[in-house]
């Protein structure tokens, strides 16, 4: 079971002002990164990516993350805001209800489009990357990695 995404996450995912990224891991363990990625929350809980190549590197890599039971690093970004979602692809839907929605729902917004496949990502774990929140963590957790220009004040 994965974990579930918030309200504050769900309204990011919604916002087409937010960064989103979505990396994968080649057969040779190097990252690869895309960004500007259609990413939504399904009616499961899971992560919705639609993916328009079918011969994309992050196709053949999410399709290697099924197989070897591999992670995927999702960010979003928007107004001061950052999470890291770590998850695990489950499905690629080629075909079916889930399929045509999104289908003619991209179609709608950009036109004469393609869509090889929609990805089912389930969230792993959930890593709140704020500045605000990190800032706190790390005055909390590791007090003695203050610069100290910060101490002389």
């Amino acid at each position: 079971m994965g974990t579930p995404l918030t309200q504050e996450l769900l309204t990011l995912l919604a916002d087409g002002a937010t960064t989103k990224v979505l990396a994968t891991i080649d057969e040779n363990g190097s990252p690869h990164a895309v960004a500007g990625v259609p990413l939504h929350a399904g009616d499961t809980g899971n992560l919705l990516y639609s993916e328009y190549f079918e011969s994309s590197a992050t196709s053949k890599n999410l399709t290697r993350s099924i197989w070897f039971d591999g992670i995927v690093a999702i960010t979003l970004s928007n107004a001061g805001q950052s999470f890291q979602i770590k998850g695990r692809p489950l499905k690629n839907h080629i075909t079916g209800p889930l399929f045509l929605k999104l289908y003619q729902e991209i179609r709608a917004i950009q036109g004469n489009v393609n869509l090889a496949a929609v990805w089912e990502i389930e969230p792993l774990e959930i890593i709140d990357e704020s500045l605000d929140t990190r800032r706190k963590y790390e005055d909390t957790k590791r007090p003695f990695f203050t610069h100290l220009d910060r101490i002389a004040r």
